[in-house]
């Protein structure tokens, strides 16, 4: 059983020391303790995952090892770099200084993603998909896991970033199902093989302006990369070329799936419903109203994208 005084110690120091970040809202003090409990144990766990049951008794290495993760916590070290897990969708995946952490608000583009994919393979279509800005693999994995018919593939511009996607796909088991390539945006794409016959194109792009990301929380800016945040002088410079490029990948009735940054959503949609390769645009909102996934689908007559 877990030691209920050293327990309640340990989170009454965190809670007097460390306050939750928003973009994070599972990781209270008390799943965090958890988390940290679990890790200084030997057996990590990511923030939702230790939440489901109280974790053993610590020896005496095990309670230092859990004290210099606590105070690295509240120095700042985000949670899944101390555990090396992250939770999305579902799965345990691991998480290092590399990759962007998955964060919750980007289940709705996951869920999103697993809709349309799986409406396309209940035709009994094998569907091509491709995850760009992948990151740890997050999305690519959630639809790889989720939707039997899709082959995916996926593609970062950042080799530690493909390693770590690489190791989640081996670790879930799903590294037969997910072919992950190093590569800016779509280039290592770019053959016949894909040109006009993606089914499913999904993005979680930076899309945080340059002049905004030193400025961001230090626990953000510290610790995860640049690359996974700055989206250029406005934001949306991965966005934009991401639109242009599109039609050339997706076949007819295709879909594009990407998140956009909090006020990006309505230009972001305007642009496309104003772009002749795309004949539907939906906006999906988070639970505050806030536009944050943009939805677009290639015209059956459309021409593609110069």
């Amino acid at each position: 059983m877990i030691q209920a005084d050293a327990y309640h110690a340990r989170l009454s120091r965190l809670r007097d020391c460390w306050c939750p970040a928003p973009d994070k809202p599972e990781e209270t003090p008390e799943t965090t303790l958890l988390a940290l409990w679990w890790t200084a144990a030997g057996t990590p766990r990511s923030a939702v995952t230790a939440a489901a049951a109280s974790p053993a008794a610590l020896d005496a290495d095990a309670e230092a090892r859990l004290d210099a993760l606590l105070a690295q916590r509240i120095a700042g070290v985000p949670l899944a770099h101390l555990t090396g897990r992250q939770h999305f969708m579902g799965m345990d995946l691991l998480a290092g200084p590399g990759a962007l952490i998955p964060r919750a608000e980007t289940e709705l583009l996951a869920r999103a993603a697993i809709e349309l994919a799986r409406a396309a393979t209940a035709q009994r279509e094998i569907l091509k998909v491709i995850d760009v800005c992948t990151g740890c693999g997050n999305l690519a994995l959630a639809i790889a896991r989720e939707v039997a018919g899709a082959r995916v593939v996926a593609s970062d511009l950042s080799e530690e970033a493909v390693a770590l996607a690489r190791r989640n796909a081996a670790a879930l088991g799903l590294d037969g199902n997910l072919d992950i390539r190093c590569g800016d945006l779509l280039a290592p794409f770019d053959t016949p093989e894909f040109q006009g016959e993606v089914g499913l194109l999904v993005c979680n792009p930076p899309y945080i302006s340059s002049g905004k990301v030193p400025a961001m929380a230090p626990e953000i800016a510290g610790h995860e990369p640049a690359l996974a945040f700055d989206g250029g002088p406005l934001g949306v410079s991965i966005l934009t070329r991401l639109v242009h490029d599109a039609p050339r990948f997706l076949r007819a009735g295709g879909w594009l799936a990407f998140e956009v940054g909090v006020g990006q959503g309505p230009a972001m949609a305007r642009r496309l419903r104003n772009e002749r390769a795309f004949d539907k645009v939906r906006e999906l909102h988070d639970d505050a109203g806030i536009v944050r996934v943009v939805l677009a689908c290639r015209g059956e007559q459309a021409e593609a994208a110069a």
